[in-house]
């Protein structure tokens, strides 16, 4: 006969349930307050800056210009501001387009048609229209039909039809000249992404080695499965290097960068060419270890060569995280040779790569270390040079 549960044993595991529920939402609610503390203390200086755009925006158009209460020029330099970590000149120049465009459609509507609410339904409609035929984005349609409403409903400006249209330039401009004026490390958030990116890269070679050494190809597909999930991280690089290119080019104080965002350009661009080889090869390691394709030495002197290739690809990733020039140039000097050591050695013979897989192993190995040596500002010439002439 089947024993019914006491009402002890059920108060027991209901109250077990309870201490549960609480300590995981004790955990949860500890959590958030980390990452909420972590943004703001992330958030510090963009904060002030975009406070300061605000302000400074206001203040010009009231005491210079001598606006009554220009609550757009304020508006529209939070707006083309916006709120991000390094603010994008092509964006900042597009949202401060867009508010200083539906603000002048407003106005010149406003002094034709008059104020009232058919009049507010016409120009946002009108607005939207004339957005979506300069840009296709939601972002500037919404800042374009917002400004040009908010013109019409609001009471009219106590300078003139065209005062708010004149507010909202000193804005735009205002916030362009933080962004370009504004003092900060430009390599920053690309030597961040490549370090991250080649200690993936460094792992997944350590995964491939331990794979040789150990017969177990499952060992090799985290190696993959590693490296296939970069791709997003390659797209963010290619895109702060491209803001940061934006920036050094119109920003007097950051002309400088110039040469070193042209350096880091080809380094993203050849680390993304060797994390799609380095994909292939697991895959290749894969096969050759179900296959069979490898005798114990072979094996033993592949694995020792990935070994050999994490430690220069790890110091490579840590030379392009250098601050200083100089550092930086002499740290990828060493991080060049220990890669071109490492490059030397790829000879199948040499390796014990005596089957058809292995062989093409070793072979897809060959471009891998020449995009990796070109990622230390090598010519293509000298990183084949380190190749061994089979």
């Amino acid at each position: 006969m089947e024993q019914q549960p006491t009402s002890g044993s059920s108060w027991t595991r209901t109250k077990a349930s309870a201490r549960q529920g609480w300590v995981r939402t004790r955990s949860f609610a500890a959590r958030r307050a980390r990452s909420g503390a972590s943004r703001v203390r992330s958030s510090l200086v963009p904060a002030a800056v975009t406070s300061l755009c605000a302000v400074l925006a206001y203040v010009f158009a009231e005491l210079v210009l001598g606006h009554e209460a220009p609550l757009f020029a304020a508006t529209a330099a939070l707006i083309a501001l916006g709120f991000n970590r390094d603010p994008k000149v092509r964006k900042v120049i597009e949202v401060a387009v867009g508010c200083t465009l539906g603000i002048l459609i407003g106005d010149l509507m406003q002094a034709a048609l008059g104020q009232g609410y058919w009049q507010a339904v016409l120009v946002v409609f009108t607005s939207i229209l004339v957005a979506r035929f300069i840009d296709s984005g939601s972002t500037f349609t919404l800042q374009m039909s917002l400004q040009s409403v908010l013109v019409v409903l609001l009471p009219a400006a106590e300078g003139g039809p065209f005062t708010r249209s004149q507010d909202a330039v000193v804005g735009g401009i205002i916030a362009l000249l933080v962004t370009l004026l504004s003092p900060r490390n430009l390599q920053k958030d690309a030597a961040t992404g490549l370090r991250d990116l080649y200690a993936t890269l460094t792992r997944s070679l350590r995964d491939c080695s331990e794979a040789l050494r150990s017969h177990e190809s499952r060992t090799a597909w985290m190696g993959l499965v590693a490296c296939r999930s970069t791709q997003s991280a390659v797209d963010n690089l290619r895109k702060d290097v491209r803001n940061a290119q934006e920036v050094a080019t119109f920003s007097p104080i950051q002309r400088r960068s110039k040469t070193a965002l042209e350096e880091t350009a080809q380094t993203v661009e050849k680390s993304d060419l060797a994390v799609r080889s380095m994909r292939v090869v697991a895959r290749r390691v894969i096969s050759v270890i179900d296959n069979g394709a490898l005798d114990e030495e072979g094996t033993t002197l592949l694995a020792d060569w990935f070994d050999e290739a994490a430690d220069a690809v790890g110091i490579l990733g840590r030379s392009l995280g250098e601050p200083s020039a100089t550092g930086r140039h002499k740290s990828l000097s060493v991080a060049r040779d220990a890669l071109g050591s490492a490059a030397a050695r790829l000879d199948p013979a040499e390796l014990g790569a005596g089957t058809l897989h292995s062989e093409a192993l070793v072979m897809l190995l060959r471009p891998m270390m020449v995009d990796l040596i070109e990622a230390t500002g090598a010519s293509h010439e000298e990183a084949v040079g380190y190749l061994p002439r089979l």
